[in-house]
């Protein structure tokens, strides 16, 4: 698969050949919505809570008379069906992660990499570096790519002025290629890569 590369200030800078086991599959959903979960489930904090019976400070002591009141038969105070209760099966602090295999979230990563190649919104460019750290500028490079809502990734190392550059643009990501998963990549609708990115994952699933 022959994929033109572009500069930032969209000019051609010649064609790069992607690999078919990467960008070229036919895109799984199911795959990719396992691997999404599991990423979910790995960022919930986990941290609800609500207390049982055995947690509330209320006296221990019995309501009332077991007999003679016309009443049922209660004991604790602390009781789920009282005002001030326990809750009954509440939430738990736990972790909410779950196993997925490695091969599983390789495989979803390159299933989203070629659902942005199939869609055509994979977009190639030579390099992501700026002479200053100015947003305007960034800006103004980004329109002429047509680039609204994009994940952007770089090379292990990400250039300081074009990360700060992107910092204060709206619904635009940018990641280093160790950062890269399938979660951002779906959330965004373009996907940029480096070809410094492109190397990386190729050397990655080689």
């Amino acid at each position: 698969m022959d994929l033109k590369i572009t500069t930032l200030g969209g000019k051609d800078a010649g064609k790069v050949k992607l690999s078919e086991e990467i960008f070229g599959l036919d895109p799984r959903e199911d795959i990719l919505q396992r691997v999404v979960r599991w990423q979910l489930a790995k960022k919930q904090q986990g941290t609800h809570k609500a207390k049982g019976r055995a947690e509330i400070a209320r006296t221990g002591a019995k309501m009332y008379k077991q007999k003679g009141t016309g009443r049922a038969r209660h004991h604790s105070a602390r009781a789920p069906q009282f005002r001030g209760g326990g809750k009954a099966h509440g939430p738990v602090v736990r972790s909410h992660e779950h196993d997925l295999p490695k091969k599983v979230r390789a495989l979803g990563l390159k299933h989203a990499l070629s659902a942005k190649a199939k869609s055509a919104s994979l977009i190639i460019v030579d390099e992501l570096k700026l002479a200053e750290a100015k947003t305007k500028a960034l800006a103004a490079n980004l329109e002429t790519l047509g680039l609204t809502n994009a994940l952007v990734i770089g090379g292990a190392e990400l250039d300081q002025n074009f990360k700060l550059a992107a910092t204060n643009i709206p619904n635009i990501d940018v990641l280093p290629i160790q950062g890269i998963n399938v979660y951002d990549i779906l959330r965004r609708g373009t996907l940029v890569l480096s070809k410094a990115a492109v190397e990386a994952l190729e050397e990655r699933f080689k």
